[in-house]
């Protein structure tokens, strides 16, 4: 597979989550959450759940096998302490992991567990939808 060139990757993550809408549900809670423990606030935008799930499909397509792990790390910010130095803190697991489950029932993703690198891979459903105009 080969990467996504970085100037198309925000054009692509919009155009995905346009095509996830009908297809997710947003859960009750996650009007009322934030996505890390380095945020103050609930993010603004609407259809934060859509653009954080086609990122997710994305990351995973770049980098895959990819786990919750690591991309908990990809979301994480520095935490603002005051006086006190920053600290990086990662990202929620709860959000990653219930995005990656819907993706899986999907079958835009699939365990890959049969190597020494397991993790989500993305499925050729999931390329189709990648590449789709």
């Amino acid at each position: 597979m080969t990467n996504i060139k970085e100037e198309n990757t925000s054009r692509l993550i919009k155009n995905t989550s346009e095509k996830l809408k009908p297809e997710l549900k947003i859960p009750e809670w996650a009007n009322y959450i934030k996505t890390g423990p380095s945020k103050e606030r609930p993010p603004q935008n609407q259809d934060w759940w859509y653009l954080r799930a086609a990122s997710i499909l994305v990351a995973v397509y770049n980098k895959g096998p990819i786990g919750t792990s690591k991309l908990k790390t990809k979301y994480g910010s520095k935490k603002n302490r005051g006086y006190k130095p920053e600290k990086f803190k990662r990202g929620s697991g709860k959000i990653i992991r219930t995005i990656l489950q819907d993706l899986e029932r999907l079958n835009y993703l699939e365990i890959k567990k049969d190597s020494v690198h397991k993790g989500r891979i993305i499925t050729k459903k999931g390329i189709s939808l990648l590449s789709k105009k």
